[in-house]
């Protein structure tokens, strides 16, 4: 792989997280009612009911450690501090009313949210690839047209849909799973057999509703494999004598599933972000349900630093899908006049 582009990728990378940076910097100054002044209505208000009294400095001094940021000093200043405090310290200030750094709260959280991101992930990928391949090999058959049909019906419905759905017919009418949570408070936490059985049985109905974004690939799988089936190198291997198993997972399987790879790592990224949603409907305490508690309460610093986070997400995901797309596919030349 060519040392350029990987300088270049990387640094467009990093251009993206500056950017990133900035603009979460401009909007905690263009939001509405004035995330410094509301900070101190809070600060005071909390000493007000304490019977103490904050002097202007002190409350600036206060206000600068939560946001990073100065109030009282001109606005590049401001901007130097907070870049430099995210860039150079990893330091994305203080939760409002968590009270605790924002850093710590989203590492407290992020293994949470992946786990069900990538375990939802792997699943529905995994699925896609398989009833695609078979609807590729069975082409035109009654199986493929009912389940074009059946993945094209599940695309038009919304993963939040399907996760209220799961929650009212296998939580609420059969009590089947837990319709909230992430583990059970009568197992004891450590590596043992039943508090990992109770995470994965509350993970459960999040985990089946966020697959539902990687289904969608089977009809991508189907296409690919349909296309690979009618090339000359196929018919070559087939008159060589080759079995078919060796055929369906070395010549068809392998070159049909290259362009979905791409599609996996930046699925990542948006999977992520369906995260928000999916963990407030089952009130799963992940980094989905952290960030949407931050908006709820007006919790700029821990806003913006899961806003940051799950930009990081995304950038590194995409990174990784284009320096290795090119290992993955010895067909591409990584950094060629194509890249």
């Amino acid at each position: 792989m060519a040392t350029h582009y990987l300088v270049k990728r990387f640094g467009q990378a990093v251009l993206t997280l500056v950017a990133t940076v900035t603009l979460s910097f401009f909007l905690y100054h263009a939001m509405p009612g004035s995330p410094a002044e509301s900070l101190k209505n809070v600060i005071l208000s909390q000493a007000a009911t304490g019977g103490t009294t904050v002097d202007i400095e002190r409350l600036n001094q206060l206000v600068a450690l939560y946001t990073n940021v100065q109030p009282d000093q001109p606005l590049y200043v401001q901007f130097y501090q907070y870049f430099s405090s995210i860039i150079l310290e990893q330091d994305l200030g203080t939760s409002i009313y968590e009270s605790k750094p924002v850093t710590t709260l989203i590492f407290e959280r992020i293994p949470w949210s992946m786990f069900i991101s990538v375990y939802a992930m792997v699943i529905g990928y995994s699925l896609s690839i398989l009833i695609g391949a078979v609807m590729a090999f069975k082409e035109k058959s009654r199986f493929d047209s009912v389940s074009s049909s059946i993945l094209i019906a599940l695309n038009s419905i919304p993963y939040y849909i399907v996760g209220i759905l799961l929650i009212y017919f296998l939580a609420i009418q059969n009590s089947w799973f837990p319709y909230g949570g992430r583990v059970s408070s009568s197992v004891t936490a450590g590596f043992n057999i039943p508090f990992m059985q109770s995470i994965v049985y509350h993970a459960a109905l999040p985990v089946l509703s966020m697959s539902m974004l990687g289904l969608g690939g089977a009809l991508t799988m189907r296409g690919n494999s349909v296309r690979i089936l009618g090339e000359d190198y196929l018919r070559v291997a087939q008159l060589r004598g080759l079995r078919d198993s060796r055929i369906a997972t070395q010549y068809v399987g392998r070159n049909a599933i290259l362009p979905m790879y791409t599609q996996f790592m930046i699925g990542i990224a948006g999977i992520f972000s369906s995260a928000v949603i999916v963990e407030q409907i089952f009130s799963y305490p992940g980094v989905g349900l952290l960030m949407y508690s931050a908006i709820q309460t007006q919790d700029y610093p821990l806003l913006m630093g899961s806003l940051i986070m799950f930009t990081t997400v995304t950038v590194i995901a995409i990174f990784i899908a284009d320096i290795t797309y090119g290992f993955v596919d010895p067909r591409i030349s990584a950094g060629g006049d194509n890249e």
